[in-house]
């Protein structure tokens, strides 16, 4: 039983060697990188993009209302960040990438849901 003890004994060492020669330090980082990279892929930030693709009806320098199949999407316009060169003349087909954020939310007080149902 003592020869089986130093047998293990001495082979334990040998896997420990051969477990951190071939796990080195780059493997590590390029496995914590692509580890970061799929997260951030997977999770993005930020609000959903939309696209339309339709008529100019009107444009200004502050919006931009553009015609799909009989409906008007009227999206305003920032100078500072919205990216292309497109030149915006009326009746010119366009494609508009955005996104929806809210610029005010309010709740709903239980007294304002009750009081117009309590009038007959």
């Amino acid at each position: 039983m003592a020869a089986a003890t130093a047998i293990t004994l001495n082979v334990a060492p040998c896997l420990v060697r051969a477990y951190r020669h071939c796990m080195n330090s780059k493997i590590i980082c390029l496995l914590a990188a692509l580890s970061l990279a799929f997260t951030s892929a997977a999770f993005p930030a930020g609000a959903k993009m939309y696209q339309i693709t339709g008529t100019v009806v009107e444009a200004t320098g502050s919006k931009v209302t553009v015609e799909k199949g009989g409906e008007r999407f009227e999206i305003d316009i920032d100078p500072a960040t919205t990216k292309g060169t497109a030149e915006l003349k009326v009746g010119s087909t366009v494609t508009v990438t955005y996104l929806m954020s809210a610029t005010k939310i309010e709740t709903a007080t239980a007294a304002a849901v009750a009081s117009p149902a309590a009038t007959p």
